[in-house]
């Protein structure tokens, strides 16, 4: 960090495209890496291309906005978009070349119509709900949409590249969830295949199932997590070959003196057990740290691990050092690698009960992002 820096998220672009190496060659096949979410929080464009350095064959995207801003950043791999409300801009993605998800009959005849008011063919995947109850075409709705899109396929409005669904229990890989699914999902790739969506590859596998379950890879997997070197398994990433990409660090803005039973941060849940040095981080939940990770989260400060003490403040957090000595200005790590004995964003996981995709993704606000690394940078 500069002098002037109050906290940062470090991204490393290099860990994204080893990761991304490392899943292509787990599973020998296309993988199109998932960069919604500003890039899983790691950054849009700079993912994106990391991944791209590192042998992804596509991208995936969740709304229209984030396909479009790789397009306009110009990235020209293909593009999957695929959460759309009645009304999207589909004009818009298909004079970018972006691919689209279906999943009802309404959505489609949007599509058609939007590709006859471009002369376009419009590239789109199906997606049919297989038992996780959320996006997709039901069972008793898939044939429906199936020969709509056939027709439409006939007719050259659209170009039918993609079957696919999402698993429910991917990071549980002996849950029975996950044979119920695959078996629903070749059902329906069979109706398709049936009605003529003969050349539409197949695509099931999210980054659980890409690195555990091979029976879901079909013709192409999705990871996204796991690009960005987190477990999706809840274990170490290590394990699989990969390395977490996040650092997220603060600088001290304060330290203080303070003597035994002194009650700290809002409604004292902590106090002091002997006199002791307090050290402010000047980083909160309005910056995505936790308000649950009081009295609970983990941080590296002053040569050794620390539990935050009290209350995360909207824009600040207090450790309790006991005779060790901090100096405003000293560096606090919330998570990374663990290569330096900082925790990692799946302690942070565990201690405030959620999971590391929440933590990666929701962590911003005031904090600035540095890249750092070669891979997918434009020179």
């Amino acid at each position: 960090m500069t002098e002037n820096e109050r906290a940062e998220i470090v991204v490393d672009l290099d860990a994204i495209a080893a990761n991304t190496a490392v899943l292509r060659a787990h599973v020998g096949r296309p993988l199109m890496a998932v960069v919604k979410a500003d890039g899983y929080g790691h950054g849009l464009v700079p993912a994106a291309r990391a991944a791209l350095a590192g042998g992804a064959d596509a991208l995936g995207v969740t709304v229209l906005e984030e396909a479009l801003a790789l397009r306009a950043a110009g990235v020209t791999a293909p593009v999957l978009s695929w959460q759309h409300v009645p009304g999207a801009d589909y004009a818009a993605a298909l004079r970018a070349d972006v691919e689209l998800s279906v999943n009802a009959e309404w959505a489609l005849a949007e599509v058609v119509a939007a590709a006859r008011a471009t002369g376009t063919t419009a590239r789109v995947h199906l997606f049919v709900d297989t038992g996780l109850s959320r996006e997709g075409a039901t069972p008793a709705d898939w044939p429906g949409l199936v020969e709509a899109a056939a027709r439409a396929q006939d007719d050259g409005a659209v170009e039918v590249t993609g079957l696919w669904s999402h698993l429910a229990y991917a990071d549980a890989p002996t849950h029975p969830t996950i044979a119920a699914q695959v078996a629903v999902f070749e059902e329906a790739t069979a109706v398709a295949r049936a009605a003529g969506l003969t050349a539409a590859r197949r695509h099931l596998a999210n980054s659980a199932a890409t690195l555990a379950l091979p029976d879901t890879w079909y013709d192409l997997v999705r990871p996204g997590v796991a690009v960005y070197g987190l477990d999706p398994l809840g274990g170490d990433p290590a394990d699989h070959g990969l390395r977490p990409a996040m650092t997220v660090r603060a600088r001290v803005a304060l330290t203080k003196r303070v003597p035994a039973g002194t009650g700290v941060s809002y409604g004292h849940t902590h106090h002091t057990t002997a006199e002791t040095n307090l050290a402010l981080v000047p980083v909160g939940y309005a910056d995505g740290v936790p308000r649950a990770g009081g009295n609970r989260a983990p941080v590296l400060a002053a040569g050794a691990r620390r539990t935050i003490a009290g209350r995360v403040c909207m824009d600040q957090f207090v450790l309790d050092l006991g005779d060790d000595v901090a100096a405003p200005g000293d560096e606090v790590v919330l998570w990374g690698p663990g290569d330096a004995g900082e925790p990692t964003a799946q302690d942070w996981a565990d201690a405030v009960d959620t999971i590391h995709y929440e933590l990666v993704t929701r962590v911003g606000g005031r904090f600035a992002r540095r890249h750092t690394g070669t891979a997918g940078v434009l020179s």
